[in-house]
């Protein structure tokens, strides 16, 4: 079976989320997203969301993905619901589709994709950090960022840290200057 997959096109549903088009994806790991489903119609529809995992043109996996418990959920006409969860693959190096299905037609109307990509190396670090496993040429030099916003940081370390003490002289000289006579008159 073959489905022509489409980005924001649904006339029969919408779908949406939170995830970038592609991101780093270490196998095994929770996937934490929102997604979004619209019902642009004039009626209650229902849908049926389904994830599918693609290595070029091939299927690595397909599967239901229940909502509140349930294959199918509604939503009501000219309105959305925002699903929170997570999905987890045992594979990376892959496109993730979500399909939305909508229940009367059973055709996909509309589907949300990413790229998995796996990480490279086993550094916690960015690529150009000091100290990383895997230096690359093209990479970001964060070590230079580091040197010139060190000596900015510390300056406003230091303004913040004076700021307080110069309020406490302002505020006891001020009450120094309302002091009473015995005799209840100002100075």
């Amino acid at each position: 079976m073959t489905t022509q997959v489409s980005v924001m096109s649904g006339s029969l549903g919408d779908i949406f989320w939170d995830l970038p088009p592609w991101m780093t994806y270490t196998p095994g790991f929770d996937l934490g997203c929102s997604i979004y489903v619209a019902n642009p119609t004039g009626v209650e529809k229902e849908y049926a969301l389904m994830a599918r995992l693609n290595r070029e043109s091939t299927l690595i996996s397909e599967e239901a993905l229940p909502v509140f418990g349930y294959a199918w959920f509604k939503v009501a006409p000219g309105d959305f619901v925002r699903l929170r969860g997570a999905l987890r693959f045992n594979e990376s190096d892959a496109d993730l589709t979500v399909l939305l299905v909508e229940r009367e037609t059973e055709e996909v109307t509309d589907s949300a994709a990413t790229r998995l990509v796996a990480p490279q190396g086993s550094s916690a670090l960015p690529p150009t950090w000091p100290g990383s496993t895997t230096p690359t040429d093209t990479g970001f030099n964060w070590s230079s960022l580091l040197a010139m916003m060190l000596p900015v940081m510390m300056l406003g370390m230091v303004v913040v840290s004076a700021k307080p003490h110069q309020e406490k002289l302002e505020a006891k000289a001020t009450v120094e200057t309302q002091k009473l006579l015995p005799e209840g008159r100002n100075w």
